[in-house]
């Protein structure tokens, strides 16, 4: 039955994630065998990794779309609404579209085997950009990668962007076992892209390429990038590029955007039309909410959604390279099935003083659970029990002069850019 309207479509849809997290790609191939299989024959770039997949893929969207092409994105979690997940050249998909879109999943599905809640929503992407006609779409894998339901794709190119540990309970407890996993989502002979450094994950990367016989490129060895003053200096299997602008900060979004310009070759050697002044112009206009994201200037409040030990290590040292010898007022909520300990000293070092909160969702860990866990040498703190109080707090203790940090999961960032743009960052209706 078509939903009658947007908050009793997500809420049919919510009502999935009773089904937990299961990994197959079964689910997801009847449903879309019910839609025709829209994804076959379609063109995709697939990128999976630990950290910056979204930014990867923003900045590809970006040149892409200066290149003049109609550009399918698919993306999760959502910060604010559920319809961010689907974007085609920047815009969302709209209410109406999702209501329509979700009571045909949900028609769809055979109640034997129910689909999880991310089956379903792949499912939909799929069918989304079929139908919208864009002339490529980029996917975020959503966990993992060989099982994950992204995985039916045949893509033009894959990318993975890194990886760490993560998701142990069902990736593996090392890093060769996650890198296997997130390596299943290379194809035959389609060209794979890595910004992965560590030996092992490499190893793995090279081994499975080779049985498949996917041509492998590293970020570090056959493509190169430098940092300098003037900006990000390039230097591709087919070019180089200096001097180049990013839309997103952060010094680590430099190895991203070197990925991303790599991707954006292969595809120009493969017949896409896409020239240097796109590239220059995509990643300058490039942009991701909640990803070392300024919302205010006086004092300087960032929002980031770090969530791992590995990303929250990274965003410490962008603050400190971007904001250095400035007093740090950490606004912090995690979810309780995280690292919590270990992101927890990726950020602390750097802080003058810690305002433990939590958003409004279920897995979000208790306020008091983080100051526990920050231990006896953490800098001085308090709790707050929700994130519009945390903030305000924060904003009361600051001067001028000071940072104000916001991080720790996507949920937090989200609900603090609604406090800060409320107009612009409508959430669902609950």
């Amino acid at each position: 039955m078509q939903p009658s309207s947007y908050q009793e479509a997500l809420g049919s849809l919510y009502r999935l994630q009773k089904f937990g997290i299961k990994f197959g790609l079964s689910q997801t191939a009847h449903l879309l065998e019910a839609f025709g299989n829209p994804h076959l024959g379609e063109r995709y770039v697939h990128i999976a990794g630990t950290n910056g997949k979204g930014s990867v893929s923003v900045f590809l969207a970006a040149i892409l779309e200066e290149a003049g092409y109609r550009v399918g994105f698919y993306s999760s979690p959502h910060l604010v609404r559920f319809t961010e997940r689907f974007r085609i050249n920047g815009a969302e998909m709209s209410p109406q579209e999702a209501v329509s879109l979700i009571g045909e999943t949900l028609g769809a599905i055979v109640p034997e085997e129910p689909p999880t809640f991310f089956e379903a929503v792949t499912a939909m992407a799929l069918v989304y950009f079929k139908r919208r006609q864009t002339d490529l779409a980029i996917l975020e894998v959503g966990m993992g990668g060989r099982l994950d339901a992204t995985n039916l794709i045949t893509p033009l190119v894959s990318a993975i962007t890194n990886i760490s540990l993560e998701h142990q309970a069902y990736l593996g407890r090392t890093l060769r076992q996650i890198a296997w996993e997130k390596a299943g989502i290379i194809k035959p002979g389609v060209p794979v892209f890595t910004a992965a450094q560590q030996p092992a994950v490499l190893s793995v990367f090279e081994g499975i390429a080779r049985q498949k016989g996917a041509p492998l490129y590293r970020i570090g060895k056959e493509i190169r990038y430098r940092k300098t003053s003037r900006g990000l200096n390039f230097y591709g299997r087919f070019q180089s590029l200096r001097d180049l602008q990013l839309g997103l900060r952060g010094c680590y979004q430099s190895r991203n955007a070197a990925l991303a310009l790599a991707l954006a070759e292969e595809l120009r050697e493969a017949g896409w039309a896409v020239s240097e002044d796109h590239m220059r112009r995509g990643l300058q206009k490039a942009f991701w909410p909640g990803r070392m994201h300024v919302v205010s200037e006086e004092p300087v409040i960032i929002l980031d959604g770090a969530h791992n030990p590995a990303a929250m290590r990274h965003l410490a040292a962008a603050v400190q390279s971007e904001f250095p010898g400035r007093r740090l007022i950490l606004v912090i909520g995690i979810m309780e099935d995280k690292d919590i300990p270990g992101v927890l000293s990726g950020i602390l070092p750097i802080s003058s003083y810690v305002i433990y909160t939590r958003p409004v969702y279920a897995r979000a860990a208790d306020p008091k659970q983080l100051m526990s866990a920050a231990g006896t040498h953490a800098p001085p703190g308090e709790t707050a029990g929700s994130i519009p109080e945390a903030i305000a707090r924060a904003r009361s203790l600051a001067g001028k002069e000071d940072v104000i940090l916001i991080c720790g999961s996507l949920f937090t960032v989200g609900e603090a850019l609604v406090v800060f743009d409320p107009l612009k960052n409508q959430p669902d209706p609950p």
